[in-house]
């Protein structure tokens, strides 16, 4: 069991790093970030579906969704200086809370 979570974290990971890589290609007009997306998303699925062995896969997907969306908001609100709002904020919260909620439901 723990090491479909081990799986889940190195999948939530490299699928952060593929989206960070959009966002670093400029639309495709860099080479290494467009070609790192794809590396970095086979990678992130692959783990994702060792993941799906032991985990339920509400469980697996709320988890790799929910931290992966607030990861990604949290690398654009420091890394590239996107604007902090308390909707955004309110939001990030929303999703945390329902990634708790799904998980402790029963």
């Amino acid at each position: 069991m723990l090491t479909s979570w081990i799986y889940l974290i190195l999948a939530i990971i490299f699928e952060v790093s593929g989206t960070t890589c959009m966002k670093l290609s400029e639309g495709f007009t860099k080479i290494i970030p467009s070609i790192l997306i794809f590396v970095f998303y086979g990678i992130c699925f692959s783990f994702l579906t060792l993941s799906l062995k032991r985990l339920e896969i509400s469980v697996a997907y709320s988890v790799w969704s929910g931290l992966g969306t607030t990861l990604i908001a949290s690398i654009g609100i420091i890394w590239f200086r996107e604007s902090m709002t308390v909707m955004k904020f309110i939001s990030i919260t929303l999703i945390i809370i329902g990634v708790i909620g799904l998980n402790s439901g029963e």
